[in-house]
C-alpha cells in the first residue's frame, strides 16, 4: 500500500481508558495494522519521569518525537493503519500540524474513574497525568471537527459505535472488531506488562458497569482540575 492510499486512523485517549481494547478491536480485522502509544518514549525522554519498565521503553521507540512521528507516515501492508495515542504524550512545545494528516478520535472517559484506576498503578497523578487537558487542546486545534467518544457510552453499545466509526472513515464494519483472542500481541507496548492484565484476559469489550470512586483529597483535587475540560468535550461527544 501507497502512503497515500493507507487510512491512517489517531485514536487520542487518556491513560486508564478503554484505549487499549479499542487498539484490540482494531487489530483484529484483517485489513489493520495497530501501533502501541507511539510517542510514549519520546514523552520519557522529555519529561524525565519514572514509569514502570522506563528504561525498556525507551529502547523500544525513537526518543524524539520527530521520528515517531516521521515512522507513522511510513508506507504499510495494508489498508488501514491504527495508532493508539496517549494525549498526555502531547507536550506543551510539541506543534500538532502533523496531527492534520491522520483522521482523528478523541477518546475520553470521566476523570474520577480514570485518577481512580491510575493510582492503582502509580503513586502520583497530577492533571496533565491523565491526557484531558492535552485533549482540550487537540480539540481547538482541530477546530471541534473530531469525533469524541466516550468510554461509557461506547461500552454501553460497542457495536454501533464501531459502525459508526467505519462509516465515518469509509470502511466496511466487521463483526471480528467485537471479539479478540485472549493473551499478548507482538504489537503490544513493552509497558504491557504494567499496565495490560485487564486487556490481556479479555475477549471482548466488557459491559458497563458504574464504579465506586473513592479517592484522596489530592487525587479528588485533580480530577476536579481536570472536570471542565471533560465537560467540555462530553457536550461535544457522539449521540449514537
Amino acid at each position: 500500500m501507497t502512503a497515500a492510499a493507507t487510512v491512517r486512523v489517531a485514536m487520542w485517549s487518556g491513560p486508564r481508558n478503554i484505549s487499549t481494547a479499542m487498539m484490540r478491536s482494531w487489530e483484529n480485522r484483517p485489513d489493520t495494522v495497530v501501533v502501541d502509544e507511539p510517542l510514549y518514549a519520546a514523552y520519557l525522554q522529555a519529561t524525565g519521569l519514572e514509569h514502570p519498565g522506563r528504561d525498556a521503553v525507551l529502547a523500544s521507540q525513537p526518543t524524539d518525537w520527530r521520528d515517531a512521528v516521521a515512522a507513522l507516515a511510513d508506507p504499510v501492508d495494508a489498508p488501514v493503519h491504527y495508532a493508539k495515542h496517549m494525549t498526555h504524550h502531547l507536550l506543551p512545545d510539541m506543534p500538532l500540524g502533523w496531527v492534520a494528516d491522520l483522521r482523528n478520535v478523541l477518546l475520553i472517559r470521566d476523570p474520577r474513574e480514570v485518577v481512580a484506576s491510575y493510582v492503582r498503578s502509580r503513586e502520583a497523578c497530577e492533571p496533565d497525568d491523565i491526557g484531558l487537558l492535552q485533549q482540550v487542546r487537540l480539540f481547538h486545534h482541530l477546530g471541534g471537527d473530531v469525533p469524541v467518544i466516550d468510554a461509557t457510552d461506547f461500552l454501553r453499545d460497542p457495536e454501533t459505535h464501531l459502525r459508526w466509526l467505519c462509516d465515518w472513515l469509509g470502511l466496511d464494519f466487521t463483526e471480528q472488531m467485537l471479539h479478540w483472542p485472549a493473551g499478548p500481541r507482538d504489537s503490544d507496548g513493552v509497558w504491557a506488562p504494567y499496565w495490560y492484565d485487564a486487556v490481556l484476559a479479555s475477549t471482548g469489550f466488557a459491559p458497563y458497569q458504574p464504579r465506586e470512586v473513592s479517592l484522596s483529597p489530592h487525587d479528588a483535587a485533580v480530577a476536579q482540575t481536570c472536570l471542565p475540560a471533560y465537560d467540555e468535550l462530553h457536550a461535544h461527544r457522539l449521540h449514537l
